[in-house]
């Protein structure tokens, strides 16, 4: 079983037991509900643009998304977004109104766009929401941390058990989950070049770490993996 207490959270953000809009009350949730729209992404589509007015708050009702920096031709992933989470956030500010990074549908997505206007109305409003939301704040803070560990400490392997466990713990929650990523998408994600992914992955298997059957993977040896991690 792979234990989510131990996973140094370099992928994603865990998922919180309780999502901030569970404090708002039904009155407001009502007035949420009548100031989205519901937009389906294509896998590679963009959802929100680096440097756009952020016009809305992004929640991802189903699929993956991934968050990333631009720099010329250059990009930084930052986190993946799964179900559940919030994009936008920190535009909430009056002085931040733009987006400060890209996300694109890792897969087939379904989103929320929620009025940023009306989101700061219930931050206003509603103290256990804002509250809440600044605990996703400061844990997406805390995940991109461990991230720029990880990519700029671990080395190959060190970043793969990485990225396998926070896949296995955080984003599927389950040893054995079905990846919709190709493997240079996950090279990408990992920050190794495809050709040593490939190879970290052959690897893994001949140490029996992990089983790979077409997309679908399935972790044999958290500890192993764990200890892989610790070492870099």
């Amino acid at each position: 079983m792979v234990d989510t207490q131990k996973i140094k959270a370099s992928c994603t953000v865990p998922k919180s037991l309780v999502h901030p809009f569970e404090y708002l009350t039904p009155e407001q949730k009502e007035i949420i509900e009548n100031n989205k729209v519901v937009v389906q992404y294509k896998k590679g589509e963009i959802i929100a643009k680096q440097g756009t007015f952020t016009t809305h708050i992004i929640y991802i009702c189903e699929g993956l998304a991934k968050v990333y920096y631009e720099d010329d031709n250059k990009i930084l992933i930052l986190r993946i977004a799964p179900t559940g989470s919030l994009i936008g956030l920190t535009s909430l500010p009056q002085n931040q109104n733009v987006f400060q990074y890209t996300a694109s549908a890792y897969v087939d997505t379904e989103v929320k766009l929620i009025d940023i206007n009306i989101m700061r109305r219930m931050i206003n409003e509603n103290g256990q929401f804002a509250s809440s939301i600044i605990d996703v704040l400061s844990e997406v803070a805390i995940q991109k941390n461990g991230r720029f560990f990880c990519l700029t400490h671990r080395q190959a392997y060190g970043k793969l058990a990485d990225l396998i466990l926070c896949l296995a713990g955080n984003i599927f929650k389950t040893e054995k989950f079905e990846l919709l990523l190709s493997r240079k998408e996950l090279a990408e994600l990992a920050g190794m070049s495809t050709e040593s992914t490939i190879r970290t992955l052959k690897k893994f298997q001949e140490d029996n770490l992990i089983r790979i059957t077409g997309k679908t993977f399935e972790v044999i040896d958290a500890d192993g993996l764990m200890r892989i991690c610790q070492l870099g």
